[in-house]
C-alpha cells in the first residue's frame, strides 16, 4: 500500500454530496460501524436522501445550495 493509499480524501462537490475515498472508517451516531462495500463513498450533505448517511441524488431534486 502506498503511504497516500494509507488516508482518506474528502471532497465537497458544489451543491452535492461528500465524496470520501480511500481508507476511512464510517460510524453512525452510537459509534457502530458502518460498512459502506468500497473504497469510495458519497456522503449526503443535503438531509433529503432516503438512504443515509449516503447519497442518493436528492440534492438535486430539492435544488440543494450548499451557500458557497
Amino acid at each position: 500500500m502506498k503511504a497516500r493509499d494509507a488516508r482518506a480524501e474528502i471532497m465537497p462537490y458544489r451543491d452535492g454530496p461528500l465524496v470520501v475515498r480511500g481508507s476511512f472508517v464510517l460510524l453512525d451516531e452510537d459509534g457502530r460501524e458502518i460498512d459502506p462495500g468500497r473504497r469510495t463513498v458519497a456522503l449526503c450533505r443535503c438531509g433529503a436522501s432516503s438512504n443515509k448517511p449516503f447519497c442518493d441524488g436528492s440534492h438535486a431534486k430539492i435544488g440543494f445550495n450548499d451557500g458557497k
